[in-house]
């Protein structure tokens, strides 16, 4: 089995953090001893500062965009400037 971090939330509404195995679903409050239950955790999408988009879909375009741009530049160079 795998351990993973996981959130727990108890009825008081404690919030814990535990490492543990990913087929536990419930522990007890460290704070008042109730049962908790694992909260299912935010994923959180991370966005480029620039594009606001996500960083994979600016780097794919980055990088295509590169490749535009030298074969333009290679095209340009055996064939002269388009008219």
């Amino acid at each position: 089995m795998s351990r993973k971090i996981y959130d727990f939330k108890c009825p008081s509404g404690h919030i814990t953090e535990k490492f543990i195995d990913d087929s536990v679903k419930q522990i007890d409050c460290p704070n008042c001893r109730q049962l908790s239950t694992r909260l299912v955790s935010y994923a959180g999408p991370m966005l480029d500062v620039v594009s606001g988009d996500f960083p994979g879909a600016t780097m794919k375009w980055a990088k295509g965009r590169q490749k535009r741009i030298k074969a333009e530049r290679r095209e340009t160079e055996l064939h002269g400037p388009a008219e």
